[in-house]
């Protein structure tokens, strides 16, 4: 009876199919020496016989008379090869890349900071994996299945992942405040770690990305007021002047008991308050605030034009340099104050005797 040439090839038209057992039962028939396997670009083929994994097979084209026989023959220990087909299990493994799996915390994760306390962080990202060992990956998961999907498996990486993101955040040491400023450092940390991890499963991780970490709002506002620092020039009195030109702008906007009050006399005087306290914050370190104007002269004195002393108000001359004091006129028409010499009234026009 002539023997019926089979071959053993996977048209893998989904998205998610990770592996695919070759269905020879369905087909009632069996392998022999006529046969041929084509294994497609991202996949590899599987023999299993007796339970034990006899080869993995790359992609290509092979004729089951000289390429596997011999293989299956060393294996079951039969002498002179095989005169009649065989029974063994053929797995189609996908090899591409896998990508764009969604992972986050369901619940927030505990760290401990320095400045804080207990701090809870959540996190969020996308992660993509292919099969790197086949052989590892039949032993550790899929075992004797017909499929294996995506699905069968996302979950339980995606566990895997944030038990290692927990564990990296706990031994890193890094503060709070830092974290989310080093974003991408304590991702490449988290990735070595679910790398070897993966491994041990036959898989690699090809890429991990943690897109966003949240932090109570304590935190992200202590982060606001170290930004804010950083801007003004990293000065703790500066912060400590606008702080209170903040409380002093939120006391006279304040409009409850004692409203009226607050609004007719502190708001005018913390306005006044704010618009100074901010053009000091603002002014570079190290430039002090020019010296107030000199007080004016005192009641029942003046100013001597020639020294800069001051005199009584009713002396002819200076007591200091002896010079002679230019004397104030008023109109008598209307009391506006004249020069010493006019004849007649700037304001007016009377004659002046």
């Amino acid at each position: 009876m002539a023997l019926f040439r089979l071959n053993l090839v996977w048209n893998d038209d989904s998205k998610n199919t990770l592996v695919y057992k070759y269905p020879l039962k369905n087909y009632g028939r069996e392998i022999n020496n006529k046969s041929t396997l084509t294994v497609k670009e991202s996949q590899c083929a599987i023999f299993v016989h007796k339970g034990q994994i006899a080869d993995v097979f790359a992609p290509g084209l092979y004729d089951l008379g000289t390429d596997i026989f011999p293989i299956l023959s060393k294996l079951a220990g039969w002498k002179y090869g095989f005169q009649t087909p065989i029974t063994c299990d053929v797995y189609f493994i996908n090899t591409k890349q896998f990508t764009n799996i969604q992972w986050g915390t369901r619940n927030p994760i505990m760290m401990s900071d320095a400045r804080f306390g207990m701090v809870r962080v959540r996190a969020f990202g996308s992660f993509s994996y292919k099969v790197d060992d086949p052989a590892v990956f039949l032993k550790e998961l899929f075992g004797t299945n017909s499929t294996f999907v995506t699905e069968d498996i996302n979950d339980y990486l995606k566990s895997m992942l944030l038990s290692c993101f927990s564990d990296s955040l706990g031994e890193s040491k890094v503060s709070a405040l830092d974290l989310a400023a080093n974003t991408l450092e304590f991702n490449e940390i988290v990735k070595k770690t679910v790398q070897d991890k993966f491994k041990e499963l036959g898989l690699k991780l090809v890429n991990l990305f943690i897109e966003n970490m949240s932090l109570p709002e304590e935190v992200t506002k202590a982060m606001d007021e170290r930004t804010k620092l950083g801007i003004l020039g990293d000065s703790t009195d500066t912060l400590m002047k606008i702080s209170a030109a903040e409380a002093m702008k939120s006391a006279a906007a304040n409009t409850g008991a004692g409203g009226a009050f607050m609004s007719a006399g502190v708001g005018v005087g913390a306005g006044a308050g704010i618009g100074a306290m901010m053009a000091e914050a603002m002014r570079p370190s190290g430039q002090k605030s020019a010296p107030a104007a000199a007080p004016a002269a005192a009641a029942g004195t003046a100013v001597c034009a020639s020294c800069g002393k001051s005199i009584p108000a009713d002396a002819k001359f200076c007591p200091e340099c002896g010079k002679a004091v230019a004397q104030t006129k008023f109109c008598p028409e209307c009391g506006a104050k004249v020069s010493a010499g006019a004849k007649f009234c700037p304001e007016c026009g009377n004659k002046l005797g």
